[in-house]
């Protein structure tokens, strides 16, 4: 499985960026995807998911600013960040196939990233 992802970028507080990340082998189906997002110094933060009938999940952070969907026929996963922070600058990740590991929620397949910075 491979994830690219697309869309980061700079962008003043206030702002939008919609996040692309194009995935091989039709796992849309068959698996949860979601995006992780990383600033210096913090945790890895699951930011939103998607199951496979669509349900979305996303993070207090972000409620109401972010939206995630996905494109089955396109095999593309999105994130619509909408009202941008400051602290939303992070590296942004798009992750396959969730599972838990050792009682821990974790992705199989991962994105190289996409940086986002937001100034403020």
């Amino acid at each position: 499985v491979q994830l690219v992802e697309s869309g980061g970028g700079s962008v003043q507080a206030g702002g939008s960026l919609k996040l692309s990340c194009a995935a091989s082998g039709g796992i849309f189906t068959s698996c949860t995807m979601g995006w992780y997002r990383q600033a210096p110094g913090k945790e890895r933060e699951l930011v939103s998911s998607i199951s496979t009938d669509g349900t979305t999940s996303d993070a207090d952070s972000v409620k109401g600013r972010f939206t995630i969907a996905q494109d089955n026929a396109k095999n593309t996963l999105y994130l619509q960040m909408n009202s941008l922070k400051a602290d939303d600058t992070a590296v942004y990740y798009c992750a396959a196939c969730m599972q838990w590991v050792g009682g821990r929620r974790d992705f199989a397949h991962w994105g190289q990233g996409t940086q986002v910075t937001v100034s403020s």
